[in-house]
C-alpha cells in the first residue's frame, strides 16, 4: 500500500480520443435545457450515425472559434466534411475541483460527447477555471449552483487528490449525486473518487465497486471488487486514468447502448487497436540528457484536448518539465470538443527557450492552425537542424510533412490521414520511433505513445512505475 505522499503522487501529476480528418463537432444549443443561459461546450458525433432524430450539418460552418474568450453558444463547427449530428436529451454532469485528475476529466467529457450526451462541466469551486492535479488549467461551462434544480441522465464524478476530497465537501453536489441514486439514475465514479466521495455520502452501500489501488483498503472488503470496470446497479466505478476510456464506454453504453458505444470505441481505435504492436522502433538512438528534459507542447483552437491533457500528464509524473504553449492570441484554447484550457504561455514567449522535444497534439482544425504559426514552424526546423526530437499525434503529422520533417522517415498517423503521407507508413504499430521522430495514430493510443517517450528518456522502470499510478497495462518485458 502507498504512502499518503505517494498516493497523492500517484493521482496528482494528463488517455485519449479524438476524431479525425474527418471529424465533426457541433457546440450545444443552451436553448435545449433550462440552462439557456449557460454556454455549453461542442459536441461531437461518431462517424455517420443517421437516426429519425438526426439533423445534417454541412461543411460551410468550418471555423473555428477565433477568440476563445467568447461565450460558445449554437454555432456548428466542423471540419472537412459534412456528417449526422445526433439530437439527443440525455444530460450528464461531470463535477471538477481544484485536484481533480484531469486525465479522466476530459475523457469523461470528451467521450460522452462522442457519444451524442450533452455534457455539462460544473465547479465546485467559487470559480471557473480550475487547476488540476497535474498543474493543467482547465475551465469549467458553468458553477455547480447553476446545476442543482436539473435532471440528469448521468452523473460522472472524475478522481484525483485532493479533486475527490473538493467534490466530496461540496454540498450541492452530494444533493445531486444523492437524489441521482434515490431515483435510480446513473451516477458513477473513478479512481479515489469511489472511496473518498462516494462512500462518505453513503452511496456505495450494498454495491459492488472498484476504485485505484491505493484506495481499495477504504471500501467495504466484502463489496470491494479489484475489476477495470464494475457496474453494480445504476453505479459505475473503475480504477484511474488507465481505464477511463472503458469507464466512459460504458457509461455511453449505459445511456445509448451497445451498438453506439461501439461505434464510438471503434472510432477510438480502442477495438482495432488491440491487435497492433504498442511500438515499432527504426534507426534506433538513445535519448538521453543530463539534465531534466524540457519538452514542448504547442496548441491551437480545435486541438485534441485528450491527445494534449494525456501526454503532459503521463511526462509531468515522470518528472519531465512540460510547457504547454498558445499559437493563439490567448492562452485560453478551446478545443475540438469544447474542452477549454489555459497554456502555460503563448508561443512566442515560449520561443525564447530550447526544448529537447517538440509534440504536436491531434485534430484536423488545430492541426491547420498550429501550421498558420510562424513561429512554431521556425522553431521546429531548428530543432531539426539541431539533431533535437521532435513528434506529432494523428493528424498533426501533416505540419512535420509540409515542413519537410518526414524525409526518408518511417511514420505513422490516424488511418484516415496516412494515405496523404510521402513517406514509409508503418500500420502495423500504435507507436512509430524512427531516430528522434515519434509519432502515434492517436485517439486512444495516445497513453502508449507518451509511455513511450518515458521509455526512451528514462527506461522501462520508470513507465512501468509511471502506468502502475494510472492503472494502465504495461508490459512487463
Amino acid at each position: 500500500m502507498h504512502s499518503l505522499m505517494e498516493v497523492f503522487y500517484v493521482l496528482s501529476p494528463a488517455y485519449p480520443p479524438k476524431l479525425s480528418l474527418t471529424r465533426q463537432s457541433v457546440s450545444m444549443a443552451a436553448s435545449a435545457t433550462s440552462l439557456s443561459s449557460l454556454s455549453f461546450a461542442s459536441m461531437a458525433s461518431p462517424p455517420q450515425r443517421k437516426t429519425p432524430t438526426s439533423r445534417k450539418l454541412s461543411s460551410s460552418s468550418k471555423k473555428p472559434a477565433q477568440d476563445p474568450s467568447l461565450t460558445i453558444s449554437t454555432t456548428a463547427t466542423t471540419s472537412d466534411t459534412s456528417t449526422t449530428i445526433p439530437v439527443t436529451s440525455k444530460k450528464v454532469l461531470v463535477p471538477i475541483g481544484f485536484g481533480t485528475e484531469e486525465m479522466e476529466a476530459v475523457i469523461i467529457v470528451n467521450v460522452l460527447r462522442r457519444a451524442g450526451a450533452q455534457v455539462i462541466v460544473a465547479s465546485v469551486e467559487p470559480q471557473l477555471e480550475i487547476e488540476a492535479a497535474g498543474g493543467t488549467r482547465l475551465v469549467a461551462d458553468t458553477s455547480i449552483s447553476t446545476c442543482s434544480n436539473e435532471v440528469f441522465d448521468l452523473v460522472a464524478l472524475p478522481g484525483g487528490m485532493p479533486g475527490s476530497a473538493r467534490l466530496r465537501d461540496c454540498k450541492i453536489l452530494q444533493q445531486i449525486t444523492s437524489k441521482q441514486a434515490e431515483e435510480k439514475r446513473l451516477y458513477g465514479a473513478i479512481c479515489s473518487a469511489p472511496a473518498v466521495t462516494l462512500l462518505p455520502w453513503g452511496l456505495l452501500k450494498r454495491k459492488q465497486t472498484t476504485c485505484h489501488p491505493a484506495f481499495m483498503d477504504k471500501l467495504p472488503t466484502f463489496w470491494a471488487v479489484k475489476s477495470n470496470i464494475q457496474v453494480s446497479g445504476e453505479l459505475t466505478t473503475s480504477r484511474g486514468p488507465g481505464t477511463c476510456f472503458q469507464f466512459a464506454l460504458s457509461l455511453s453504453e449505459q445511456l445509448f447502448g451497445e451498438s453506439i458505444a461501439k461505434e464510438v470505441g471503434e472510432f477510438l481505435l480502442m477495438h482495432t487497436a488491440d491487435d497492433m504492436r504498442r511500438k515499432d522502433e527504426f534507426n534506433e538512438v538513445e535519448w538521453s540528457f543530463d539534465h531534466k528534459p524540457h519538452v514542448l507542447i504547442p496548441v491551437a483552437n480545435g486541438s485534441d484536448v485528450i491527445e494534449v491533457v494525456t501526454i503532459v500528464d503521463i511526462l509531468r509524473r515522470a518528472k519531465v518539465d512540460v510547457v504547454v504553449a498558445s499559437v493563439e492570441k490567448s492562452v485560453q484554447i478551446l478545443s475540438s470538443l469544447g474542452t477549454k484550457i489555459i497554456a502555460d504561455k503563448l508561443i512566442g514567449d515560449a520561443a525564447k527557450s530550447i526544448y529537447d522535444l517538440i509534440i504536436l497534439p491531434g485534430e484536423t482544425a488545430g492541426a491547420k492552425r498550429l501550421q498558420k504559426s510562424r513561429i512554431l514552424k521556425k522553431l521546429l526546423k531548428e530543432q531539426d537542424a539541431a539533431g533535437r526530437i521532435y513528434g506529432a499525434v494523428c493528424s498533426s503529422i501533416s505540419v512535420l510533412q509540409s515542413q519537410g520533417l518526414l524525409k526518408d522517415k518511417k511514420a505513422t498517423a490516424h488511418p484516415s490521414f496516412s494515405s496523404q503521407l510521402t513517406n514509409e507508413v508503418v500500420d502495423g504499430a500504435k507507436v512509430v520511433i524512427d531516430g528522434k521522430l515519434i509519432t502515434s495514430k492517436g485517439l486512444a493510443t495516445v497513453t502508449d505513445f507518451a509511455m513511450a517517450i518515458v521509455s526512451k528518456l528514462f527506461g522501462e522502470a520508470r513507465a512501468r512505475s509511471v502506468a502502475e499510478g494510472l492503472v494502465f497495462d504495461y508490459p512487463k518485458t
